[in-house]
């Protein structure tokens, strides 16, 4: 067993909440994965949490998403973890070469998807550039509401699975 891993099965209750919030803003997740500790193995965890994942409501998954900065953002959610705002940055490092035109485009994007949508756009933005995230923003506009909470709550639960092994190597 990994010492992350023995770490986040001896934490307290709260403690492992805060930990595994780190990796995903949903408070309903975050109390699920708490108490279904201990983990046999890394395995065991990352099971649990995709399974979690997908036993909640689309009110959690919503909660998930808010707990996110915006695409090309760099103000901070008054919520989010210290450790998954440093890990947002670097997962939107593909960010860093945009042109103020893309950032700006991105921006419009932005807020054309959260008028039409109700929450913020959502993607598993590592090892993504600013263009493919502006296409993929544009080209989920098309999609309907629940097709579109579908698709976002798949791509936070890549983003969770990446945190977590992040966790784990830790």
């Amino acid at each position: 067993m990994s010492l992350a891993l023995d770490r986040i099965n001896r934490a307290g209750a709260a403690e492992a909440e805060s930990i595994f919030r780190d990796c995903c803003g949903s408070p309903e997740w975050s109390k699920r994965m708490a108490a279904s500790r201990p983990f046999d193995s890394e395995d065991a965890l990352m099971q649990t949490a995709a399974g979690v994942w997908n036993d909640l409501q689309a009110f959690d998954w919503l909660e998930a998403f808010a707990a996110h900065p915006k695409i090309g953002e760099t103000k901070p959610v008054s919520t989010r973890q210290k450790q998954s705002e440093e890990w947002s940055a670097r997962e939107q490092a593909g960010m860093g070469m945009a042109t103020e035109r893309l950032q700006n485009d991105l921006a419009a994007a932005n807020r054309d998807y959260y008028a039409k949508f109700g929450f913020i756009f959502i993607v598993c933005a590592t090892g993504k550039t600013a263009d493919e995230m502006l296409e993929l923003c544009r080209s989920r506009m098309s999609n309907d509401l629940e097709m579109e909470i579908g698709v976002a709550a798949a791509e936070q639960q890549k983003i969770t699975e990446l945190r977590l092994r992040k966790l784990l190597s830790q």
